[in-house]
């Protein structure tokens, strides 16, 4: 997992130095053979967007309960096997489900800003500036949905109910990553908002 955040870490770097130096470069205006600062601030949809990391953030959240409920569960193991001991049954809540459901909001959410962006003029081919933010959003996005894809596997996993400690691995390693999204985003969202 470790890897796999570097990875995308070093994607978001190399787009945001991409994003700050053509911020600042000038380009040739051919008419008047002279050159001219073409960047254009996005006019951001920021209350979607703040609805769109508050849903991130509970997602974040319902992650982490289902990352509290599988160690719960993987500590309780050893003491469900002794026999003749009875711990009461088990009722967990969908949390992963909850999450996936969650992140699919996001995606929604992040789908109707960009709806909203082209409604205010703002397509992927009007600037530099709005095709960075169609970039970053799109990028973020992507890796989300693969998120997505993780939990919907960590939760089959719990259905079939495979060895605790299977399924607490595969939940924690889940878990990490979808936190580092939302810091990702936290971090996405502030770039474009700063530095419009």
């Amino acid at each position: 997992m470790i890897c796999a955040i570097a990875t995308v870490c070093m994607i978001f770097v190399s787009l945001t130095s991409a994003y700050v130096v053509r911020r600042g470069l000038p380009t040739l205006d051919e008419r008047t053979n002279s050159y001219v600062r073409d960047w254009i601030p996005v006019d951001l949809p920021i209350w979607l967007l703040l609805v769109n990391t508050a849903l991130l953030m509970a997602s974040s959240i319902t992650v982490e309960l289902a990352r509290r409920q599988i160690t719960r569960q993987a500590a309780l193991a050893p003491v469900r096997s002794i026999p003749g001991v009875s711990l009461g049954e088990d009722k967990g809540f969908p949390w992963l489900a909850v999450t996936a459901v969650l992140g699919g909001g996001f995606l929604t959410g992040q789908w109707m800003a960009w709806r909203e962006l082209a409604d205010r003029g703002f397509y992927l081919s009007t600037s530099a500036s709005s095709s960075f933010v169609y970039l970053l959003t799109a990028t973020h996005g992507v890796h989300l949905a693969g998120g997505i894809l993780v939990l919907l596997y960590a939760a089959t996993v719990s259905l079939l109910h495979r060895p605790v400690e299977a399924r607490r691995i595969v939940v924690d390693v889940t878990a990490w990553y979808w936190h580092f999204m939302f810091l990702l985003w936290l971090y996405i969202f502030g770039l474009l908002w700063f530095m419009r």
